[in-house]
């Protein structure tokens, strides 16, 4: 019997997440070797830069590491703060922690095509996926880079 529901029911999401985590582990030799390092879990990474006059936020950047990779969630400079190089400061910043305070090899993020695909293949990233129409006309790019 099916049963669709939309709150969120957090015990049974950590039940699924731990029996997902067990199944993996067993098919897969990568993710037996994973399990019990010290990369195991998420760690939040996040880089503010806050407007000195105002006190307000200019910019940010939120993502977090696992299993030695940096995945950048957010990346956003407040529009009269464009153009001065914040979201590369932002970038460099979180992929310098990543690489040197975490042991990361490798940065991921996700961007729509009317967002900032250009950016990041300036900062090095490769475009590695593309999922047309999603949302419903646009498309979002998946993008790597070696943390080398």
């Amino acid at each position: 019997m099916f049963r669709f529901e939309t709150e969120v029911d957090k015990e049974r999401r950590v039940l699924l997440g731990e029996r997902l985590e067990a199944a993996n582990a067993h098919r897969s030799p990568a993710m037996r070797a994973l399990a019990g390092t010290p990369h195991e879990d998420e760690v939040p990474l996040q880089v503010w830069v806050v407007d000195e006059t105002s006190g307000d936020l200019a910019a940010g950047l939120a993502g977090r590491t696992w299993a030695r990779w940096l995945h950048v969630d957010l990346l956003w400079v407040d529009t009269p703060h464009r153009g001065a190089g914040l979201g590369s400061q932002l970038l460099t910043a979180a992929e310098r922690e990543a690489r040197v305070g975490r042991g990361c090899t490798h940065s991921r993020l996700e961007t729509w095509d009317f967002q900032a695909p250009a950016f990041y293949r300036r900062h090095g990233y490769a475009v590695v996926g593309r999922v047309p129409d999603y949302p419903p006309g646009v498309t979002e790019y998946i993008l790597t880079k070696a943390l080398g």
